[in-house]
């Protein structure tokens, strides 16, 4: 058997070695000019002896003392200054100076790749041994979780539990490290489920991308639905009026019968669960198997808009869901640029009333900026629907050939179907390579590495992101402006349509009214 203290410092060593290699973690000048900005040691833990234990054996003629943590100096209750104190001794020398945040960013990038947060969505579920990229060249500027989202991710542990974040900070981000980490331990497959079929698809891709398609199953809430009654041999509801409710209500009936067992999966997320009703979250907590209880639900109420309400309107315990005192708010909003995200919320702060509710109901969060600046929004108002879509394909070809934005990384969101036919037609005349998500098979085939500039309604942007985001027929919502209830909707599918730009963002519209008129007004208020 091997000294464990030399087989963790030959891996000190490799580790040293791959962050010296980062310009930016080494002594730019002087006598250490190349070599870390950081001390480093190294020791053993050793998981199953106390120090008592240890000290009656003769381990410490090979294993120094100061180099060895034992089991009963790292428990919850153990002393965290002492604690402290034991790893400090594991260090030969110490620096002057502290590192800066960014420093401790890079490190950590190097240090931990699953919490790397990719320039592409394809990125999410970014493994040990991913490189920065094919040629192995390091980023300038690197892109981690939060300290918070990385306690997030690694203790969420069993039972049932609940996120509420705003748009953009890291939620989808913290499901599929949870997808990836239960994978591992599970032995009954994972579901996770959304209502939106594009994001689905999105993150089916993902999923498969990884291998993880045996282990976890990607649905939209319908299409599972479904599935449960081809599985089970459960007849399925004549075509018809309100077919998908009374698909649902099909399976519920079966699982209240027995013909579809309950605690299916070793564990089921839901992400933008803001847009489940009550008996949809009732039917899937029951799938849960009790001897894992793991449950995780992302909610983002002011991207709420599909349905007559504006978010939940019962408790998360009247529908199974046990959450009290396991519910996580997440505020800091990393998809948008500051100058984006200022845009999209000053137009929407009417409709969107920050409040503040307990853990068994959802809070509407206002959200908060990560910093990151970027070129400001450009609204353009014409005066036509052809010279509105002349200005969206003569932008795209721009883009493209002069500032290098792959076709891949535009999308443009429209308020309908009817608009996004006729833009299809535009785009395509212009030679540009298109995906028109007009319906459910074209959402279902949806790539985002794809290279085609992607058409979709505002509603199937939902949970998608774009460095190149357009979001065109502003003019035409809100589509009652007489009901209260329907302009606050239109205000906040707009707010989401604008808020999956994570650099740019143009806002088109072929007339001075409706929601365009209000954002030049804001637009001029601002500048005055």
């Amino acid at each position: 058997m091997s000294n464990p203290l030399e087989q963790v410092r030959q891996c000190a060593y490799q580790l040293i070695g791959d962050l010296e290699r980062d310009p930016q973690l080494v002594q730019q000048e002087g006598r250490h000019r190349g070599k870390l900005v950081l001390p480093w040691g190294y020791g053993v833990v050793l998981s199953g002896m106390t120090r008592k234990q240890f000290d009656a054996t003769d381990l410490g003629d090979v294993l120094p003392p100061h180099r060895v943590i034992c089991a009963d100096e790292m428990r919850e209750a153990s002393d965290a200054e002492a604690f402290q104190q034991q790893l400090w001794n594991m260090f030969d020398v110490s620096f002057p100076q502290s590192l800066t945040l960014p420093q401790i960013d890079r490190i950590r990038w190097h240090l931990f790749p699953e919490v790397r947060i990719g320039h592409q969505q394809a990125d999410l579920f970014a493994e040990v041994g991913d490189d920065a990229s094919d040629d192995g060249v390091l980023p300038d500027l690197v892109r981690v979780m939060d300290m918070q989202q990385e306690l997030l991710a690694r203790s969420l542990g069993e039972g049932h539990r609940v996120i509420h974040g705003v748009a953009g900070s890291g939620k989808t981000l913290i499901l599929g490290y949870r997808c990836l980490h239960l994978a591992r331990v599970l032995a009954k497959p994972i579901l996770v489920l959304c209502y939106n079929i594009a994001l689905a698809a999105r993150l089916r891709d993902l999923i498969a991308t990884r291998g993880l398609a045996g282990k976890v199953s990607v649905y939209h809430f319908h299409d599972w639905c479904s599935e449960q009654l081809r599985t089970y041999h459960v007849e399925r509801p004549a075509a018809g009026k309100d077919y998908f409710d009374r698909v649902v209500s099909a399976v519920i009936e079966a699982v209240d019968q027995g013909a579809i067992p309950r605690a299916q999966y070793g564990a089921v997320m839901i992400d933008e669960g803001h847009d489940f009703e009550p008996e949809w979250l009732r039917l899937v907590v029951g799938m849960v198997d009790p001897d894992t209880q793991s449950f995780l639900m992302l909610y983002d109420d002011a991207q709420s808009i599909y349905g007559k309400r504006g978010g939940l309107d019962f408790s998360l315990s009247s529908v199974g869901i046990q959450a009290r005192g396991r519910s996580t708010v997440l505020k800091l909003n990393y998809r948008n640029t500051e100058d984006v995200l200022r845009f999209a919320y000053d137009f929407a702060r009417a409709y969107l009333t920050a409040a503040d509710a307990d853990d068994d109901h959802v809070p509407l969060l206002e959200p908060q900026s990560s910093g990151r600046r970027g070129p400001p929004p450009v609204l353009r108002i014409l005066e036509s629907e052809a010279g509105e879509m002349a200005l969206i394909t003569r932008t795209l070809k721009k883009m493209h050939a002069e500032r290098g934005v792959a076709w891949a990384d535009m999308c443009i969101a429209c308020p309908d179907k009817y608009i996004g036919d006729r833009l299809h037609r535009t785009v395509m005349a212009a030679s540009i390579p298109v995906h028109w998500l007009s319906d459910s098979r074209s959402k279902r085939r949806f790539s985002p590495s794809e290279d085609t500039v992607k058409i979709m309604t505002m509603h199937s942007s939902k949970g998608l992101e774009f460095p190149f985001m357009v979001v065109c027929g502003a003019h035409t919502l809100p589509r009652a402006e007489d009901d209260a209830d329907r302009v606050a909707a239109d205000a906040k599918l707009l707010y989401v349509a604008m808020t999956r730009s994570t650099g740019r963002l143009l806002v088109t519209a072929s007339a001075e009214r409706g929601f365009a008129a209000r954002l030049k007004a804001m637009q001029g208020s601002a500048g005055g």
